[in-house]
C-alpha cells in the first residue's frame, strides 16, 4: 500500500479500477468497496451471504477460539450470541439503566479533572486531550460491565485497549494462512498469545468475584444480589444459571470472558477515536466550535450541570458528530466480511470465500454522495433526515445489515454527554499561538483510525461554570 493509509491508498485504485475491485493481497481474494451503491448490495440485497468473517488468527487468540460476536463466523452460535448482545447487554432499556455511571463519570468527575489540570488565562495548562478524557470515558466502560473499578479492572482496561491494533487481519499471518510457520517465524502469535493469557487473567478475577459476591448474597437471601446485578458481566451470568438447552452449550466462562472483552475492546477504541477526531476538527474549524458552544450554553443556561436528558434536541451539536464520523469513522474499513456463497456484486462475481472489505472512509468523502467532501460542515446534516442507523449508505461509520454494530446506542450516549460537558464547561485553544489551520490531521491507521500526533489543548474554565 506504499506510505500512505490504506484506506486511502484503496480510494485511489478505486478512482482508477472502479468501486468493485478485486485484490489479490497474499493468498487471498480481496473485493473492496467503495460506492453507496455497491455497499448496500453487500450489506443489505446480500447480507446473508456475506454476513461471515473470515478467520483472523489475533481475533481468534484473543476471543477464545472464536466465542465473541464480532469476529465470529456466521451461524446458529453467532445468531445466538447477536440476540443476546441486542436484547440483553446493548438496548436502549439496558443503556438508559447506565445513565447514572455516564453523569457521574463525565458531567462530575471528568469537568473536575479538567479543571484542576487548566488554570485561567493568565496562566493556561496545556493538556493532552487523550490522556484526560480516555481514561474518564473507559471508566463509564469498566463500571457498566465490571460495577465499579478496581486495580485489576484498570490494568484489563490497559492490556484490551493496547490489543485493538493487532485486530486489522492484515497481518502476513493472515494473508499467507497456509504457510503454518509464519505467525511463529513473525513473533505475531507469542504478542497475541502473551496479550491474552494477561487480559485473560485479569478478566478471570474480575467474573470469579462477580460469582462469589452472588454466591454470598444467595446466602443472604438475595436481596444484595438484586441490588446489585446490574453490570453486563452480571447479565450474562444470569443467562449463565438460566440458560435453556439451546444456550447452554454457548455460555461457558470462557463465553462470557470473550464477549465482555470483545464490548470492552470495541467501544473503548471506537469512543476515544470519535471524540478526538470530533475535538481536532472543532479546533480547525473555529466558527463550528462557536456556533455549537452557543447552542449547547444556551439550552444549559444556569443549571450549570449537563444531564443527558435533552441531548438528542441539540441539533447542532448531534450535526457536529454526525459530521466528525462522516469525514472520520472509527473503522475506514468496515470489519471484513466473507462470502459463504458466490454472489453478483454489480455485475460482478464475487466467489465464496472473498473477503469484502467496505471503504465507508472512502465513501463518506465522495463527491458524488457529498458537496465539499473533504470541509468539515456540520450544517449539510441540518435539514436532512440521514443518520448513522445503517439504512443510508453514503452514511455507515457502524456498519449496516446483520453485522451492524450492536453497541452504536451506548457509545453514542457516552459521546454526546462527553461532548456537551467539553462544549458547555470550557473555552478551548491551541497552545504556542498555533492557527487553526496548522493543526495536523493526519491519521495513525489500526483497525480504529487514530491522531498521528497528539491532541494537545488548553481548556478555560467558563464563566464559572465549574464549581
Amino acid at each position: 500500500m506504499g506510505s500512505k493509509p490504506p484506506h486511502h491508498r484503496l480510494r485511489e485504485l478505486a478512482q482508477k479500477y472502479g468501486p468493485v475491485m478485486h485484490l489479490q493481497l497474499g493468498e487471498l481474494r480481496h473485493v473492496v468497496i467503495s460506492s453507496a451503491e455497491a455497499a448496500k448490495e453487500v450489506l443489505k440485497t446480500h447480507d446473508a451471504p456475506l454476513a461471515s468473517r473470515p478467520f483472523i488468527l489475533a481475533a481468534n487468540i484473543f476471543y477464545y477460539g472464536g466465542k465473541g460476536i464480532s469476529f465470529t463466523p456466521y451461524g446458529e452460535y453467532w445468531k445466538l450470541m447477536r440476540k443476546i448482545a441486542t436484547a440483553e447487554l446493548l438496548s436502549n432499556k439496558r443503556v438508559l439503566s447506565y445513565r447514572s455511571i455516564r453523569e457521574e463519570e463525565l458531567s462530575a468527575n471528568l469537568v473536575r479533572r479538567i479543571a484542576d489540570s487548566s488554570t485561567n488565562q493568565q496562566t493556561p495548562t496545556t493538556i493532552n486531550f487523550a490522556e484526560v478524557l480516555f481514561p474518564a470515558m473507559n471508566r463509564v466502560i469498566a463500571r457498566s460491565a465490571f460495577g465499579v473499578v478496581r486495580d485489576n479492572t484498570k490494568s484489563f482496561m490497559g492490556l484490551v485497549s493496547g490489543g485493538s491494533d493487532l485486530l486489522s487481519g492484515l497481518d502476513l499471518s493472515d494473508l499467507y494462512p497456509s504457510v503454518k510457520f509464519l505467525p511463529a517465524l513473525t513473533g505475531f502469535r507469542a504478542k497475541v498469545t502473551r496479550l491474552h493469557h494477561q487480559a485473560d487473567a485479569l478478566i478471570k478475577e474480575i467474573v470469579d468475584e462477580h460469582k462469589a459476591a452472588r454466591r454470598a448474597a444467595a446466602a443472604a437471601g438475595g436481596k444484595e444480589k438484586e441490588a446489585a446485578a446490574d453490570d453486563l458481566v452480571d447479565v450474562l451470568l444470569d443467562l449463565q444459571e438460566n440458560c435453556t438447552d439451546d444456550m447452554e452449550s454457548s455460555l461457558t466462562d470462557d463465553h462470557i470472558k470473550a464477549v465482555i472483552t470483545e464490548l470492552f475492546l470495541a467501544a473503548s477504541g471506537t469512543l476515544s477515536a470519535t471524540m478526538e477526531w470530533t475535538m481536532s476538527e472543532l479546533m480547525k474549524n473555529p466558527r463550528v466550535l462557536q456556533k455549537a458552544q452557543e447552542e449547547v450554553r444556551g439550552a444549559i443556561g444556569g443549571k450549570g450541570k449537563v444531564e443527558e436528558h435533552g441531548l438528542d434536541d441539540l441539533k447542532y451539536m448531534n450535526a457536529v458528530i454526525k459530521e466528525a464520523l462522516r469525514m472520520h469513522p472509527a473503522g475506514p474499513l468496515l470489519v471484513p466480511r466473507e462470502s459463504i456463497e458466490d454472489v453478483v456484486i454489480s455485475g460482478y462475481m464475487v466467489p465464496t470465500g472473498t473477503k469484502v472489505m467496505v471503504n465507508v472512509w472512502a465513501i463518506g468523502r465522495d463527491p458524488s454522495y457529498w458537496a465539499d467532501p473533504d470541509t468539515f460542515y456540520p450544517e449539510r446534516f441540518l435539514d436532512c433526515s440521514m443518520d448513522f442507523k445503517g439504512r443510508d449508505f453514503e452514511f455507515i461509520p457502524f456498519g449496516a445489515g446483520r453485522r451492524m454494530c450492536s453497541g452504536m446506542y451506548f457509545g453514542m450516549a457516552i459521546v454526546q454527554l462527553a461532548l456537551a460537558n467539553l462544549l458547555y464547561h470550557f473555552d478551548w485553544k491551541l497552545p504556542d499561538g498555533m492557527k487553526p489551520e496548522e493543526l495536523d490531521m493526519s491519521e495513525r491507521f489500526g483497525i480504529t483510525l487514530r491522531r498521528n500526533s497528539p491532541l494537545c489543548l488548553i481548556p478555560v474554565a467558563y464563566n464559572n461554570s465549574v464549581s
